[in-house]
């Protein structure tokens, strides 16, 4: 009886050992498909980066890493940036029936892919399609994780920032105070993923002209980054960016310009001078130097970020049409207003075609 049972803790244990072996196997076929998704989309071989990353969700048993989850949002956007929606939209599609067969429709990695989804379609300017897909992935969330899990913060203060921009603020006020205290019990009161949600928070009370509150809001996110990533980190930035805008429109333009360039110093080193992000910096310094008739410094951060913009987000992104729209007002300003005119006809065009 003993030879039986330590036959059968041995066999227990050779079948736990072979699982685990192609679990690793599977892992690294995975993560083998993931990067060279990533080469075929850098040589602009779209299908073959989809056959790939298709490949990488199926070895991943249906609940891919962020990297699998990551890669299908940045192909998908490179699909929207192309003009080819459609591709987009199938793409995520089939990701989602992949892993709800695999793993059913309520699985916490569904959530996470209708998170990424949602995000593209947010960053397009497509509000209702976004406020949809988070509204799905919370209440998968909610189910299969309980209510006050951090992860249910991170899409609750996602789906406040769609209202925010629907201009709903009570709905996206209660939200954020509800991720808030989630984050606040789960992981304590100077956790760096409290950072994000108190950013914007910010952005939302600057929207609602409660200056002093974002103020305080924004200093706070900006000492929870320092303090935990030091003071040259991109995410840093973000928050030096919140409070020059801040500070912007209360009129302190002096210090407005100090936050953007202390901001776009960290971007260009630590990004690239090429990067979506140094676009949006060079923007938004574009702009204060208009208002403070510095006309020359101003068209000429409007051409690179323009420029930038294009290259790396689309001719026809929602944040290209914003800076042909600033600079516009700047040549109508230099009096030209041929120049100016056609600028802004483009910007319209763009916000035509995406139904902002």
């Amino acid at each position: 009886m003993r030879d039986k049972r330590l036959t059968a803790i041995l066999g227990a244990c050779v079948l736990l050992f072979w699982m685990s072996e192609v679990a690793a196997q599977n892992v690294l076929l995975s993560e083998w498909h993931v990067d060279s998704g990533k080469r075929a989309v850098k040589e602009r071989h779209f299908d073959e980066a989809e056959q790939h990353y298709f490949a990488a969700l199926k070895e991943a048993a249906g609940a891919p890493g962020t990297r699998v989850t990551g890669s299908i949002a940045a192909l998908a956007a490179l699909y929207l940036a192309e003009g080819k929606p459609e591709a987009s939209e199938r793409l995520f599609g089939q990701a989602l029936v992949a892993q709800e067969r695999m793993l059913g429709r309520e699985h916490p990695a569904v959530a996470e892919t209708l998170k990424s989804w949602a995000t593209l379609n947010a960053d397009h300017g497509k509000d209702e399609a976004a406020e949809r897909l988070f509204t799905l992935a919370l209440a998968i969330q909610e189910k299969a994780l309980g209510p006050e899990h951090p992860d249910v913060a991170d899409t609750l203060s996602n789906l406040a920032i769609v209202y925010k921009s629907q201009r709903k603020y009570d709905m996206a006020e209660r939200l954020y105070a509800r991720a808030l205290a989630i984050q606040e019990k789960a992981l304590g009161p100077d956790h760096l993923d409290m950072a994000d949600t108190l950013n914007n928070l910010a952005v939302l009370y600057k929207a609602q002209k409660r200056y002093a509150e974002a103020e305080d809001l924004c200093r706070r996110a900006l000492a929870i980054r320092e303090k935990h990533l030091g003071p040259e980190h991109p995410d840093v930035a973000v928050s030096l960016n919140t409070l020059a805008n801040l500070y912007f429109v209360v009129g302190w333009y002096k210090e407005a310009e100090g936050l953007h360039e202390r901001a776009l110093a960290i971007r260009e080193k630590r990004l690239g001078p090429e990067h979506p992000d140094v676009a949006t910096s060079l923007n938004n310094l574009a702009i204060l130097y208009n208002h403070q008739g510095k006309h020359a410094e101003a068209e000429s951060l409007f051409k690179r970020a323009l420029a930038i913009r294009e290259k790396s987000l689309g001719p026809e992104h929602p944040k290209v049409a914003d800076t042909l729209e600033s600079y516009a007002a700047l040549l109508g300003v230099m009096e030209r207003p041929e120049e100016a005119e056609r600028l802004a006809v483009r910007a319209k065009a763009i916000r035509s075609k995406q139904g902002s």
